[in-house]
């Protein structure tokens, strides 16, 4: 309920105190199948000079948060993406907070119903009412032990991916949601300069981005700041070209006890790593 609660709270402090607009994706989605969204601020398309783009990492974490486990110990300005946006906005950035964990939705399995193998046969109608009668006092009892068993699996839920998100494989991945996002927003943006933060699992999906769709992210991206990110470029089959790119364009802070921006040692040949001055805990 927790993880609900906070979720809850950081998209009503997205709209309300930090002014961004929730826009469902697809963007061509009917009213009845399942739905996404992102956080964008009114003039992320139209500002002709910057904008600053947002990704989080894996697991239960949504749009606007870092670690749901510093909003928790800690406090929202440690936890989430809030003080990065309003910087951003008071120094003219458009903003766009991408939300690469919310790839489906959940819903209940529809029940089949059981057909009573009474009916064929030629028992005596008294017989079969209590059949049924015991039967569905087995069913009651089954119930209510699965639900003292497991009170917070009182339905059997199904899981429904988003259209649209799913380009590589069947179901939707942050890689996906990434690759969307960029080709019907970030793409389409007026501005000249495009500023990316991407959080551990946020920066495999940058470079994932950047395998799809190269000569775009280059002739639009300024710089990337990396934190923690877990990309592997050999493991991603990162060409030549975009490890070039990433030690000219991008800097991935890491946890550790060295002073903030010393450098620190890669074992991969693509940006360059340095201290985010804390240890990870």
């Amino acid at each position: 309920m927790d993880n609900i609660i906070i979720t809850k709270y950081v998209y009503e402090l997205l709209e309300k105190d930090c002014n961004l607009k929730k826009i469902s994706i697809p963007v061509d989605a009917t009213e009845s199948e399942p739905k996404s969204f992102i956080f964008m601020s009114e003039d992320a398309l139209t500002n002709p000079q910057k904008l600053m783009v947002l990704i989080h990492g894996s697991g239960v974490v949504r749009a606007g948060q870092w670690a749901r486990r510093l909003i928790i110990n800690e406090d929202l300005d440690s936890g989430t993406q809030i003080p990065f946006i309003k910087r951003a906005m008071d120094e003219g950035y458009g903003v766009i907070v991408l939300n690469p964990n919310e790839n489906y939705i959940e819903v209940e399995k529809p029940k089949i119903p059981v057909q009573s193998s009474s009916d064929s046969s030629d028992e005596p109608a008294e017989k079969r009412e209590r059949k049924d009668k015991v039967s569905k006092e087995t069913k009651k009892r089954r119930d209510f032990y699965e639900k003292y068993r497991n009170p917070q699996r009182e339905k059997e839920m199904m899981q429904l991916y988003i259209r649209d998100i799913d380009i590589f494989q069947e179901n939707g991945s942050p890689e996906e949601h990434a690759v969307y996002v960029w080709d019907h927003f970030i793409a389409q943006s007026a501005a000249e300069k495009v500023f990316f933060v991407a959080h551990s699992y946020g920066g495999l999906a940058f470079v994932e981005l950047m395998i799809q769709r190269e000569a775009d992210v280059k002739s639009k991206v300024t710089a990337v700041a990396l934190t923690d990110s877990v990309h592997n470029v050999w493991h991603q089959e990162a060409g030549k070209t975009i490890r070039e790119w990433m030690r000219e364009n991008c800097c991935n802070w890491v946890s550790s006890s060295e002073p903030l921006d010393t450098s620190v040692e890669s074992m991969l040949p693509d940006c360059p790593r340095v201290s985010a001055g804390q240890k990870k805990e």
